[in-house]
């Protein structure tokens, strides 16, 4: 994967229409977890997005609002679905705290442990 293909893949999902009900927000806000392989993917994307980015002093305004929504909208959205009764994927709470701290990198610069 390179940098322009995760960018896209990113940007994709955080799409929230009927064109792309894969999108993990989408499926986020109807109360579905992930696709399989769909966080393994984003966060191969991030890493991809973080070695493009890492030594760079600025981030693109959309690229950072994409990054803003992987990392607090889906977790806005799981602990929504949690209030109403959407029984979550056991790991997926942890899956969206490996997006924040990937997220998180990609500002700082520097790649921290996804554990």
């Amino acid at each position: 994967m390179n940098y322009e293909t995760a960018y896209k893949f990113l940007i994709d999902q955080t799409v929230i229409n009927e064109e792309n009900p894969d999108a993990l927000l989408m499926r986020l806000q109807q109360g579905k977890p992930p696709v399989p392989g769909q966080i393994t993917s984003i966060l191969l994307a991030l890493k991809v997005v973080f070695e493009g980015l890492k030594d760079a002093t600025v981030v693109d305004k959309e690229l950072a609002y994409v990054l803003y929504q992987l990392s607090i909208k889906s977790q806005q959205l799981f602990a929504a679905g949690r209030r109403v009764g959407v029984e979550w994927p056991p790991l997926l709470k942890e899956d969206l705290l490996r997006i924040a701290i990937a997220t998180e990198s990609i500002f700082s610069g520097k790649w921290q442990n996804l554990h």
